[in-house]
């Protein structure tokens, strides 16, 4: 069966890189030609921090508490998808340290323990979910309900995981205190003013997703600031980038498999599978940078963060193409 060319630009358009990966390829960019120092990378980090504040209160504040409840009344989709993100993920990260540690850096595969321990993504899982006509509304309380879950387990995991990976990069203690004033408590403080500016935030969703970006675009700059200043593309060279790639193809079609494989064996419907693919098998990115930046020192944070930023455009691009695919063939 022929692609109409209407479908061929479609997918076409779905598979290169979104406005906001080209603005973050731009940030690295400007970090290295223009890296901020001195006096200015101290001014960007505490701008940095308080952006950061606002992601989460906003994150808090987007949260729908029904939303939340409803997920109870498909509680086994719901703890699939979060047995997919927090237990499948990091034993694929430990189970193919042999093949990272072969093709990819000490550091890079810190990198990979890190992004196997975040929640899932929420806006693209609920928009491919749509794309492939499956449960939305199932994915959308399976989504939101991985997010808040992260706030509290994706600081435990990280310290468990990378205690596996080398001496002194786990979490310390002081790291988890920075984790819930930075992130917890404003999360906390966003959803007990939803009440008030919860109406507010439904209407301009939208608009409101460029404080997420900004915060974003603003740590990645500021990582690969200091980063570039200790040699971050001399350990990043074009050969690492494309072991990483091909790496993060390797954990993304396993995880993928997985979430396909365990969902029909546990008999759920077409529409809860796809829900369960595309919830399971991702991973945020507007949630793992901002963890990163509390939880990681700022010597280390540009060289970890790069998994996840590959992983991230690597998941949309697989996730277009399946996506087309579960349309197509209920067509």
């Amino acid at each position: 069966m022929t692609v109409s060319s209407p479908s061929r630009f479609a997918l076409l358009r779905r598979l290169t890189p979104d406005f906001f990966t080209s603005a973050l390829m731009l940030a690295m960019v400007a970090a290295t030609f223009w890296p901020a120092a001195g006096a200015s990378a101290r001014v960007l980090g505490h701008v940095t921090t308080v952006a950061i504040g606002a992601l989460f209160f906003l994150h808090g504040a987007k949260l729908s508490g029904a939303a939340v409840k409803a997920g109870f009344t498909h509680w086994r989709l719901h703890l699939l998808v979060l047995a997919c993100t927090f237990v499948m993920f990091p034993l694929l990260g430990l189970l193919l340290k042999p093949l990272a540690l072969t093709l990819l850096t000490p550091e890079l595969y810190l990198g990979i323990l890190f992004l196997c321990a975040l929640p899932s993504t929420l806006q693209s899982s609920i928009a491919f979910t749509a794309l492939a006509r499956g449960n939305v509304a199932a994915a959308v309380c399976a989504a939101s309900a991985s997010n808040f879950i992260g706030i509290f387990l994706t600081p435990v995991l990280v310290g468990a995981l990378l205690m596996h990976g080398a001496a002194g990069q786990a979490s310390s203690l002081d790291a988890i205190i920075s984790f819930a004033q930075l992130l917890l408590l404003p999360f906390v403080a966003g959803q007990f003013a939803r009440r008030w500016i919860g109406p507010w935030v439904d209407r301009h969703k939208n608009a409101l997703r460029y404080v997420d970006q900004s915060s974003i675009l603003l740590v990645v700059y500021g990582a690969f600031s200091e980063a570039v200043g200790q040699g971050l593309w001399q350990k990043l060279t074009p050969g690492t980038l494309l072991n990483l790639a091909l790496f993060s193809c390797v954990l993304l079609a396993l995880a993928m498999g997985a979430t396909i494989l365990v969902s029909r064996r546990l008999g759920f419907s077409r529409e809860d599978q796809i829900a369960i693919v595309f919830c399971g098998s991702k991973k945020s990115m507007a949630s793992g940078v901002p963890m990163a930046k509390v939880l990681f020192a700022t010597s280390s944070l540009g060289v970890l963060i790069v998994p996840l930023m590959v992983f991230h455009q690597i998941q949309l691009m697989v996730c277009a193409v399946l996506a087309q695919h579960y349309g197509k063939r209920l067509d």
